[in-house]
């Protein structure tokens, strides 16, 4: 779990962390941001990805980096979640 954390706006109390929701990997591909838009856009249409993009303050993001081993790319996709929301989204769709 990652460990940056902020203040939400309209609540100073709450804490968010950004937390990794989804990864993504993709070959050695000419254009891989493209490629995998299509993957990103089917899991935002699932109930997780439904969820996640109501509930995460401010919208999720996605992060590329490259895996040497594969010599690929690996996508995560990142939200900004309090710990309840955490709690609550590893237990409804992990």
């Amino acid at each position: 779990m990652d460990q940056l954390k902020q203040l939400w706006q309209s609540e100073p109390e709450a804490e968010t962390i950004t937390y990794t929701v989804k990864k993504l990997n993709v070959g050695d591909v000419e254009d891989p941001d493209i490629y995998v838009g299509q993957y990103i856009w089917e899991w935002q249409e699932t109930n997780a990805g439904k969820w996640i993009m109501e509930n995460s303050k401010p919208l999720p993001s996605w992060h590329r980096s490259v895996n040497r081993m594969t010599y690929g790319y690996e996508y995560d996709i990142r939200a900004y979640l309090t710990p309840k929301q955490i709690t609550y989204f590893e237990l409804k769709y992990k």
